[in-house]
């Protein structure tokens, strides 16, 4: 009689629990990235303190470019990032009319009349990395941030973590985040 060799039988019923468990185990315990950007509000139609009817004046808008090799071009002359803060707060805080008693600036006629007036618009090309253009704008937020800082230290004197919600408003009021980003073509 010949015996025939049998392999033993494996019970397979609980590979799949254990398969489903590790399953849940790795969903559970997976830590997913979250997507980093920039906090921006989106703008209203029309801006609070520009009638959207009116022609914005050429001396009121600074014009930002990036291009597709990651130069920054501000009012037509290459800059480096480093220097783009200070373009954007001396533009800001020029004071061009004399109605801003809070504006330190050097009345330049080149530049805005009022903060509440100026605009940037911010326009980069189909090939700008990300890192660049999210670089120029965290230039962009420094010069706002330094600006409100200096409103909240030399008009409010208070420090920002005292500001009531009518002083916030009045801060942002007094330098306006306007920023135009314009369409790539």
């Amino acid at each position: 009689m010949k015996r025939s060799k049998s392999a033993p039988e494996v019970n397979a019923g609980s590979m799949a629990d254990i398969a489903f468990l590790l399953l849940i185990f790795f969903l559970v315990t997976a830590v997913i990235p979250k997507d980093q950007g920039f906090n921006r509000k989106l703008p209203e139609k029309c801006p609070p303190n520009i009638v959207c009817e009116d022609i914005i004046k050429e001396r009121n808008i600074l014009r930002i470019a990036i291009n597709n090799n990651d130069e920054i071009m501000a009012d037509d002359d290459v800059i480096s990032i480093d220097k783009l803060k200070g373009i954007v707060k001396d533009f800001l805080d020029n004071n061009g009319d004399h109605s801003c008693e809070y504006c330190n600036g050097a009345q330049l006629d080149g530049s805005s009349v009022n903060p509440a007036k100026a605009v940037i618009s911010l326009k980069s090309d189909k090939l700008t990395s990300y890192k660049q253009f999210i670089a120029v704008q965290d230039e962009l937020t420094k010069a706002y941030f330094e600006l409100r800082q200096t409103y909240i230290k030399n008009v409010l004197k208070k420090t920002s973590e005292n500001l009531t919600e009518e002083e916030l408003k009045q801060v942002k009021d007094a330098y306006p985040f306007i920023l135009s980003e314009a369409e790539i073509k």
